[in-house]
């Protein structure tokens, strides 16, 4: 199992190593909800066994999408290993595939580029893969729009003695929030739990926002607030950008 927690101090060192990512907060676990949904296995083994670090989602039998700072390795080189095993444990099965980035990540503020997937050899048997959305279709979305996110890690940030610490046990979570506002490459949705909103918090880079309770990916976890309250900031994948870097691997709707 993952390490139970972390304290900011603890996490700023490990971002030295590993580049942010962010879990599910004021959720619940997800158990077969969407079996389509998986996590990034890291590959060296602890003391306590091998962990989550980053989350995505299986868009074709042999296609993974997830963020671009997950991973550090040359596109069409590296070998990046998956689970979607609702509760993982070390040992629990796992699928390796080769990594490409968009190579045009990191960009800039107005796009990031920040987009991935992990090409698989063979088809990932028995699981449907989730829908992408068609062009431009998420540019209107009113304020009363909801997406559900989905993804491994923190399930709860607690305010104690030394700081806040970042609770962890690589199962599956699933939360609602609302949308905040829409930018050309972005959707920032509401994770403010006084609002009854849940969200993403580190460990859920990658992972999916479905539009509603549709199994439409409408955008994937990129970053936050640094304790997961406020906003989930979050990649659109019916821009022109994401669209002509997934149309490389998968059809498009």
């Amino acid at each position: 199992m993952r390490r139970k927690l972390f304290t900011l101090a603890a996490l700023a060192a490990l971002l030295l190593v590993v580049s942010p990512a962010y879990a599910i907060t004021n959720g619940q676990p997800d158990g077969n909800g969407h079996p389509n949904v998986g996590g990034l296995v890291n590959g060296e083994q602890y003391s306590d066994g091998t962990w989550l670090y980053c989350s995505g989602t299986l868009i074709s039998p042999t296609v993974f999408l997830t963020a671009a700072h997950c991973n550090d390795g040359e596109s069409g080189v590296a070998q990046v290993t998956v689970t979607f095993d609702p509760d993982y444990v070390d040992g629990d099965k796992t699928y390796t595939g080769t990594w490409y980035a968009d190579l045009l990540y990191p960009g800039n503020n107005s796009d990031t580029h920040d987009i991935a997937v992990v090409v698989f050899a063979k088809p990932i048997k028995g699981i449907t893969p989730a829908r992408l959305p068609a062009a431009g279709s998420l540019a209107n979305l009113t304020g009363a729009q909801q997406f559900t996110s989905v993804g491994y890690g923190a399930y709860e940030v607690t305010n104690r003695p030394g700081g806040h610490q970042f609770l962890y046990n690589d199962v599956r979570m699933v939360a609602v929030g609302t949308l905040n506002a829409v930018n050309p490459t972005w959707l920032r949705i509401s994770m403010n739990p006084a609002t009854g909103n849940g969200g993403t918090c580190y460990g859920d880079s990658g992972g999916p926002n479905f539009l509603g309770t549709t199994g439409i990916v409408a955008s994937t976890t990129i970053t936050g607030d640094a304790i997961c309250r406020s906003t989930n900031d979050t990649y659109r994948l019916d821009t022109p950008s994401a669209r002509a870097f997934l149309g490389q691997f998968v059809a498009l709707p």
